[in-house]
């Protein structure tokens, strides 16, 4: 990894296009990526155990406290054998793609248990960012995501941030960066827990509950 670039464009079409091989190939080795999504920059990779593993480790991550899943397709929920209840499958086609985190049932063939919540189920996005959506799908499959971030520091908006903070785990080609700009400030997703009889809010984001509410009349707790 001497002499990769500390941050790799993704901004334009020929960025993206440029960017997408060098992602690709971080990620078979079970390393980890920086990328910018529509909220924060988010670090990830493959679900694969060793590539979740990795993550793990860079990040310090607590155990029981799991990544979410990042998708650019429908088809990409079947591969992971999730499944959508009646009421979960509505408030994804009204908000998919966007800052909706559904929490499903299901995976236990296809999703390694480290990336299972407390509650059951597996956390999925399907990201509303262009670019994220196209690596996503040159990938064929879904993708771990956490903010890029230090515990204590919030989530970061920009390369800069990710370089200052994580620059000796960039030079030693543990993370690649992907810069695709300074993103504007946004709240987080909402979360909805989806493996109960109800829906149910267990991060406010985004998205109000009024707003979900026109789709799934039964939620439960406000965001």
């Amino acid at each position: 990894m001497s002499g990769a670039p500390l941050a790799i464009p993704f901004w334009s079409d020929a960025e993206i296009s440029a960017a997408i091989r060098p992602a690709l190939e971080q990620m078979e080795l079970r390393r980890v990526l920086a990328y910018p999504t529509e909220t924060v920059y988010g670090f990830g990779g493959g679900i694969d155990r060793d590539s979740v593993g990795a993550l793990v480790r860079m990040k310090g991550r607590p155990k029981g406290k799991p990544f979410l899943l990042l998708i650019a397709e429908s088809e990409m929920l079947a591969r992971l054998d999730l499944r959508l209840p009646s009421f979960a499958t509505n408030l994804a086609a009204r908000h998919w793609p966007g800052p909706l985190t559904l929490v499903l049932p299901g995976g236990e063939k296809r999703v390694p248990e480290a990336l299972r919540g407390p509650e059951g189920g597996i956390a999925v996005r399907w990201t509303s960012h262009v670019a994220l959506q196209r690596l996503i799908r040159a990938h064929g499959d879904a993708i771990t995501s956490t903010s890029a971030n230090r515990p204590g520091v919030p989530p970061a908006t920009s390369t800069r941030e990710i370089r200052e903070q994580w620059g000796g785990v960039i030079a030693s080609g543990v993370l690649r960066v992907l810069d695709g700009g300074t993103l504007q400030p946004s709240p987080p997703s909402t979360v909805v827990d989806c493996t109960g009889r109800a829906p149910r809010v267990i991060r406010p984001g985004a998205i109000p509950s009024a707003i979900l509410r026109e789709t799934a009349p039964r939620l439960i707790g406000d965001a």
